[in-house]
């Protein structure tokens, strides 16, 4: 059985893989994904820095 991966687990996953641009795209994708509360997972500033220099560095 395959265990689904937590909001926060599935975005650093998205941001570390180069398919998302922005942060919010990255929520919308995680939205479109059926997963639940985005905003409340991804609210922090530290989380939305940590992303953003995720997808910067996915970018090259």
């Amino acid at each position: 059985m395959t265990e689904q991966l937590t909001t926060v687990e599935r975005a650093f996953e998205l941001a570390r893989s180069g398919a998302c641009s922005s942060v919010n795209d990255l929520r919308q994708r995680l939205r479109r994904e059926g997963y639940d509360a985005v905003h409340l997972h991804l609210h922090g500033a530290s989380i939305n820095k940590q992303l953003v220099d995720l997808i910067h560095a996915a970018k090259g």
